[in-house]
Formats: C-alpha cells, structure tokens, sequence
C-alpha cells in the first residue's frame, strides 16, 4: 500500500513549513509526497525548495528523493490545484493535507496502514480531526463527527468526514468540480462514497484542521453550492427537510 499525500498550497510561507514536517516525519515511510502550488509570489517556492534539499541529502530517515515531488505553477483555484495533484499521484489512495492542516501525530500512518492490512478491499479509509488554530492550539471536534458505518445517507447531514481525514483509492477518486469554488470536497465525498464498496473507519484523529476565518458572503455560497449538490442527489423534499434540521439546531452549534 502506497498513499499519496498531497498538499495544496498559495502564498503559505506561515504556514507550510509544519505541514511538510508532520508528512515527513511519519514513522511509516509507504507515501510519496506532492505539493502543487499556485505560483506563490511570498516565499513558499523557497521553503519547498530547501525542504527538497534537505530530502536529497538524507536529513528525514527513510524519505528518498523520488518520494517527494512538487510543481508551482498558475491555477484556476483550490480545487483545479487537487485535481493537479491527483493527475500526478502514482499511489494506491490519494490523501489532501493541504498548507496550514497536519497529519495527527508521527504514528498516524502506520496505524491507517495497519487498518488497511485488516481490510485490503477498503476503498475508502477515515477518521477523525482536530481542529486547531494557527498557532496548534486544540479548539475540538467538528460539530460533525465521522459515523462508524459512512454510507451516502450520511452525507445529507453535510460533509460528516473530514476533507483531511479522509483517504479514497485512486482508482475511484473523481476529479473535483470546477464549478463549486467552495464546496467541491463535498461534492467529491459524495461521489467517491457512491463509487466505494468498502470504507474502513479509523478511531481516532488522523488529522488536525487549521480554522481560518470565513466571511458571510463565502458562507452564504457555501450554503447554497451545497443545496444544490444535495439536491442533485438526494431530492428536493430530503434536502429541504435535512436543511431545516440544519437551521434549527445552527445556533446551537459550533461553526466548523
């Protein structure tokens, strides 16, 4: 089993540098390493750069040179970034740990490749996450936390998994959407829970997710992207019931 991690990043110089440290210091070395960056005019190329360096001279035991790979180029957003990053993945399961998120701790590899030696037709293998804030401190769990048994059903409650914590096959992975600008992982969840047979449950944390702040201009798109997926996918009378459910309990909620 190979993973393919990849990170997405832009004018992330704050904040990389923590996230290439948590992928490279895995005690389990079964991952190559990508990161596709968008042209970053800080100094994000440099830090990639030096952290090949120190790659190639053997400073992380056990990371070979061919095991990272990076591109900093134009894009067309977040998403068309993802999809980059899966054309140039050769592993068996695709996993974003975008700039600024954190693999949980340096075992949590091993234990997801442990959970896939259990089960070797896993299709999809999740977990956990953490959300932090920029400087690591813990803020808790999502308000949505990953269901044991995740089915398709489950996602009309929302994106009840982690985009970070969630691994699929490559082979059933789809290209992401261009035409949501923010809730294209959810949309992509969807259809990768559709596409899978078997999903193996992690319990535990597998990732930490870095809260950034959202205005209520992208909240309100973000709303409405995903009632149209919804409502693609389940029907008008599921999604307005599961959206109503959804503004009653909003002000009791966390919100992330």
């Amino acid at each position: 089993m190979k993973i393919s991690i990849i990170t997405v990043t832009y004018n992330a110089e704050k904040f990389l540098e923590k996230t290439m440290l948590s992928i490279l210091h895995q005690t389990c070395k079964d991952f190559e390493y990508i990161i596709v960056d968008g042209a970053s005019k800080d100094g994000t190329v440099e830090i990639i750069m030096n952290y090949e360096l120190r790659i190639t001279n053997g400073e992380f035991s056990g990371v070979k040179p061919e095991q990272f790979r990076w591109i900093s180029e134009p894009d067309k957003g977040l998403y068309d970034a993802m999809n980059k990053g899966m054309e140039l993945a050769t592993g068996d399961f695709v996993w974003f740990v975008n700039a600024g998120d954190l693999i949980y701790d340096e075992h949590t590899l091993q234990t997801i490749v442990n959970v896939y030696s259990k089960a070797p037709m896993s299709d999809i293998i999740y977990g956990q996450c953490l959300m932090i804030d920029e400087n690591e401190n813990a803020l808790g769990e999502r308000h949505k936390i990953a269901p044991k048994h995740l089915t398709k059903k489950n996602l009309l409650q929302g994106l009840v998994v982690c985009h970070q914590s969630i691994l699929v096959k490559k082979t059933i992975a789809p290209k992401y959407d261009l035409k949501y600008k923010i809730c294209a992982d959810y949309d992509w969840t969807i259809r990768a829970v559709e596409e899978s047979k078997v999903s193996s449950y992690v319990d535990q944390h597998i990732s930490k997710f870095l809260i950034a702040g959202v205005s209520s201009q992208q909240r309100k798109r973000s709303w409405l992207e995903r009632f149209n997926i919804m409502k693609r996918e389940f029907g008008w009378c599921k999604t307005l019931w599961a959206h109503l459910i959804i503004i009653l309990k909003y002000p009791f909620t966390k919100k992330y």
